[in-house]
């Protein structure tokens, strides 16, 4: 299937569930369809000079929904890449932001390449030129879009966005918020790193917390003890895995580019990835099984199934073997319309992506308003809040009379830092936005799965704002 076939039943999957979703509500056909529809599309294309010689660069930048500004959406440089998939990601983005309570309408862009072709000169070349080319339709900047980093790129190609921008805007002093996902030196917060995935964790987090639906699945609550296999050990997959693990959950299968393993009593994180960096593969890691493809890796036992790799992972073909009782879409878009279908038959509880993986945007957020506030998170009140539990402790002592440990002073006395208050953040939301979704799924009669209900979620949430602008009646 080609890449642009891929796009269109991507999109097409997209908008059956809005279709779904907003059958479930009773705003005007007109407001619905404004709400769907993507507002803006920019195509791109430009020469540049290589070692092989000159290639043409496509690209796009997609603005879904403009009900509240500014727009924001990540940049992916895949070959892969379609138009409609960026509009399928921009959509995707507007009720993610609904969702979770962010502040942005959804946009989306990408560079049609595979960045393993290009040396980092060259990268930086087409990052520039992209940029540009966004700057000059004005697709960019902190009042208006957004970007953040996404599949084959990251800080590196954020921190060269955001130079570009304020060498064409160095009088606005709020330029570096034009871009998000950048390093800490370069405006970047911390915690942004491993959003995605710790959103992802405490996702699962709060939907294993509730005994009536997790009775229905034969699991006992909490995390602890569950088994689970993640398809992909990008940025994504390692941290939503390693918070799992911590958490008491049990690694016992992997899927990656290269094949899929499978150890019953659990694979160690840490090694794995050690073994992956030394050798190149995941295959062969010792006390694992290799499968024998990496879409077997899908269909293994588990408890919860995290894929959180690239969209159209589980379709119509594969669904009927895959053997989990949760599934937590880390990526965006990894089951096809068909493909859930199957799954609920099989009573499978699928965390949709337009939840769950919104970590990534949340704490883009945080760095957004850090780069407007100029102040980083914990600076003003860290030391405070510091002496004040000190003041407290020492009461204590003198009421109890016993003298703390030096090791229990410093557990208890100290002020929450930046990563602290991103990481209190992120968990606050999720766990806010899961109840609200799930509430939705418990009252609505006509809302049968939590991707309606999250659907709804973000109609009801974006119809509002027409409502409030005079827009529609």
């Amino acid at each position: 299937m080609s890449a642009e076939q891929q796009g269109q039943n991507f999109l097409a999957s997209v908008d059956r569930y809005f279709d779904k979703a907003a059958a479930a509500t009773n705003h005007p056909k007109g407001l619905l369809q404004q709400i769907k529809i993507c507002n803006s599309v920019y195509s791109i294309k430009f020469p540049l000079k290589t070692e092989n010689g000159y290639k043409v660069i496509k690209g796009w930048r997609a603005e879904h929904s403009h009900h509240k500004l500014p727009v924001k959406g990540g940049i992916r440089y895949s070959d892969e890449a379609s138009e409609d998939e960026v509009i399928a990601l921009a959509t995707l983005m507007t009720y993610k932001c609904a969702i979770v309570d962010v502040p942005f309408g959804g946009a989306k862009g990408a560079v049609q390449i595979n960045p393993k072709q290009f040396n980092k000169r060259e990268l930086e070349r087409i990052t520039r030129r992209y940029t540009v080319e966004l700057i000059k339709k004005n697709f960019i900047g902190p009042a208006v879009d957004v970007p953040a980093p996404d599949y084959g790129t990251g800080a590196r190609e954020m921190a060269w966005i955001a130079d570009t921008y304020m060498a064409f805007h160095g009088e606005q002093i709020d330029a570096l918020g034009c871009v998000t996902g950048k390093s800490v030196p370069q405006g970047g917060i911390r915690g942004r790193t491993e959003a995605t995935g710790l959103g992802t964790y405490y996702g699962l987090k709060e939907a294993c917390a509730h005994e009536e639906d997790m009775k229905k699945l034969g699991l006992e609550t909490g995390i602890e003890g569950k088994t689970f296999v993640v398809q992909g050990l990008g940025n994504v997959g390692y941290h939503a895995a390693k918070f799992c693990i911590e958490a008491g959950a049990i690694l016992v299968g992997v899927s990656e580019y290269e094949g899929a393993i499978h150890k019953s009593d659990g694979i160690d994180l840490e090694r794995l990835m050690a073994y992956r960096k030394e050798t190149g593969s995941i295959l062969g890691f010792e006390g694992a099984t290799d499968l024998p493809s990496r879409e077997a890796g899908l269909e293994i036992e588990c408890d919860i199934l995290i894929p959180a790799a690239l969209e159209n992972q589980i379709t119509a073909e594969n669904a009927p073997r895959i053997n989990t009782k949760i599934i937590g879409e880390a990526a965006n878009g990894p089951i096809t319309a068909d493909a859930e279908k199957i799954l609920e038959e099989k009573g499978v509880m699928i965390i949709p992506d337009v939840y769950i993986n919104a970590g990534g945007v949340t704490v883009s957020y945080f760095e957004w308003l850090k780069n407007l506030s100029h102040v980083r998170f914990g600076r003003m009140g860290k030391r405070f809040e510091q002496a004040a539990y000190d003041k407290i402790l020492n009461i204590i002592e003198k009421t109890t009379e016993r003298s703390l440990t030096k090791e229990e002073r410093e557990m208890v006395a100290r002020g929450a830092d930046e990563a602290d208050l991103v990481y209190s953040g992120l968990e606050e939301t999720m766990s806010v936005a899961y109840n609200h979704t799930r509430e939705i799924l418990m009252s609505n009669d006509k809302v049968d799965n939590l991707r309606t209900a999250a659907f709804v979620n973000a109609i009801d949430k974006v119809a509002l704002c027409y409502f409030e602008l005079g827009i529609f009646p």
